[in-house]
């Protein structure tokens, strides 16, 4: 026997993903199988996995030198994710399958020793690739099925084990031959291959898993907030614009609670970001099913959602710099674009380390980060809102002014403060001091809802987009310092005012753009047409501007 056939997979660099044509060439020479065109050690051993599926199938070995080649051979390649289209290609040059089966479909599945499927990361993004290059179909293991659902250009095949796609073709034995024969060489059975079997107990059971969209979770409520006015206040002005924030105080003054509930009042996403934030997750799970807060189950009892609300990431101080920015083999996004669209939190800022804190100066700028390698380099977005905490000194005992109550040195606390550069301070636009509320705060203020805040946060929102309606820009914290500098709605005595701290080096040119786009937040929030000398104001008050003199401490 010797034949030559194609099939299809998707290699993925990032969210963009790559057509694989999977060659197989069955001929003459040494019994054994190759594998060739860039293949990691996962994706090298496939044909160990393929073998023995195959062979748990009634599908004996070839007599014959089988080489597969994953082209463009160039493209390095890895995961486990090309196992299904590496045997659906063996299948065709060995006449099992027709050529049919490799035509228009994407093949995207690990299989495992017994020939059943198993599910992988990056489907969603996958799928795109797959309609963006004009294929009718994709193939997956019944876990991913829903996930690939999210997207609906394409017709989603969900298939449990490798003996429903042969009886998909209806492979049965050549009564005369006595090898095996394909039926009519169509895609016949396709809602078989949508019903997932139990083997073992040799029932058959429907169970497509449906689409569904992630509902708002109940979080964290701002009423729990109490004395903290100022920095509720604060806390909505970044909603409103899009901006960074940093809140530092002593320790129990509610820094970690105030950030935590700022997705809350945050809008939903919308229909790009949700997709975008959603292959992400599908990129950054290991296991390849735990999408927008729902992980799929084998019995398919729950299904991976869209995520519609703006995601929260939190890593631990002793996060590595490939954990925050992404990186590794292969190439996975890190916490700055898992928070894409929502907002990424840096509890205790200053305990991370200043080398790991300074690489998020370009995603913040560029609202994406790019990971480059020897042989490949990968962009991920990173459109997200930081908020960090801070105490005033690592005791957290430097309390306005209180020698008494901090224990230590001023070198300790120069270097532990130096750990937020200049640079990375200097794209933080809200830098707010939390003090610890007094007894009788705690008794007499009165607390807001995080839905009330939501709303007001959403039609300051709404203002905003319309105002920016005929630009590339929704909030103001994305608006370029040049076009809000030369807005004809800002008074030019304001940004004179501004100039001149510039001159004196009290701001920097980054910072009084900053402090404008805080303005137009201001104004949204309040309903007014343009900023006002008090939006103003208020925007130097929550860059830190004292005395005039920024500080964060």
């Amino acid at each position: 026997m010797s034949g030559l056939a194609r099939s299809y997979g998707i290699a993925l660099a990032g969210l963009s993903g790559v057509p694989i044509e999977v060659q197989t060439h069955i001929g003459p020479g040494l019994v054994g199988t190759t594998l060739v065109g860039l293949p990691d050690t996962s994706l090298r051993e496939a044909k160990e996995r393929v073998r023995a599926a195959l062979f748990s199938c009634g599908i004996g070995a070839v007599n014959e030198r089988v080489t597969v080649n994953l082209t463009p051979a160039d493209l390095p390649k890895a995961g486990s994710g090309f196992d299904l289209a590496i045997a659906v290609s063996m299948l065709i040059a060995r006449r099992i399958l027709p050529e049919v089966a490799g035509t228009d479909t994407i093949y995207m599945a690990e299989l495992g020793l017994d020939g059943s499927l198993l599910p992988v990361c990056g489907v969603l993004p996958a799928s795109a690739a797959a309609a963006a290059n004009s294929f009718q179909r994709i193939v997956v293991a019944p876990e991913n099925e829903a996930e690939a659902r999210l997207l609906e250009e394409l017709e989603v095949v969900g298939c449990a084990h490798l003996d429903e796609l042969l009886a998909a073709f209806r492979v049965e034995p050549d009564p005369q031959g006595g090898t095996l024969a394909v039926g009519d060489g169509r895609w016949k059975s396709l809602k078989a291959l949508s019903t997932h079997r139990t083997r073992n107990g040799g029932s058959e059971t429907s169970a497509v898993p449906e689409v569904q969209v992630d509902p708002t979770i109940d979080g964290p409520d701002l009423a729990d907030v109490h004395g903290q006015g100022d920095a509720v206040l604060a806390l909505t002005i970044a909603a409103v614009g899009g901006h960074h924030l940093l809140l530092h105080g002593p320790p129990g003054a509610g820094k970690t609670m105030l950030a935590r509930r700022l997705p809350g009042i945050l809008p939903d996403l919308n229909t790009s970001d949700s997709l975008v934030a959603t292959a992400l997750r599908s990129i950054g799970s290991t296991s390849g099913v735990a999408i927008g807060g729902e992980v799929s189950s084998l019995a398919g009892d729950r299904s991976p959602a869209l995520i519609r609300r703006p995601p929260l990431e939190s890593p631990h101080h002793s996060a590595t710099m490939i954990s925050l920015v992404g990186g590794g083999n292969p190439i996975r996004p890190g916490a700055v674009s898992l928070a894409h669209a929502g907002v990424l939190l840096l509890d205790e800022a200053p305990e991370f380390s200043q080398r790991t804190l300074d690489a998020l100066r370009q995603p913040i700028e560029q609202a994406q980060v790019t990971v480059h390698r020897a042989k490949t380099q990968v962009t991920f977005p990173a459109k997200f809102q930081l908020v960090m905490t801070a105490n005033p000194c690592p005791c957290g005992g430097a309390i306005s002014g209180d020698a008494d109550s901090c224990h230590c040195s001023p070198h300790r606390i120069g270097l532990y403060r130096s750990r937020l550069s200049g640079p990375l301070l200097d794209r933080i636009d809200l830098q707010i001091h939390v003090d610890r509320p007094k007894h009788l705060d705690l008794v007499h203020s009165t607390s807001t809802t995080t839905e009330a805040v939501a709303e007001m946060v959403s039609l300051a929102r709404e203002r905003s987009t319309y105002r920016l309606r005929t630009t590339p820009w929704n909030v103001n914290g994305e608006v370029p310092g040049r076009f809000i500098r030369q807005s004809e709605q800002i008074s030019g005595r304001y940004t004179r005012e501004l100039e001149r701290l510039v001159e004196r080096g009290i701001l920097s040119l980054r910072g009084a753009d900053r402090v404008l786009r805080m303005a137009w937040s201001s104004a949204d929030l309040f309903g007014r047409a343009e900023p006002h000398a008090d939006d103003l104001s208020l925007a130097m008050k929550l860059r830190g501007m004292t005395e005039g003199a920024p500080s964060w401490i």
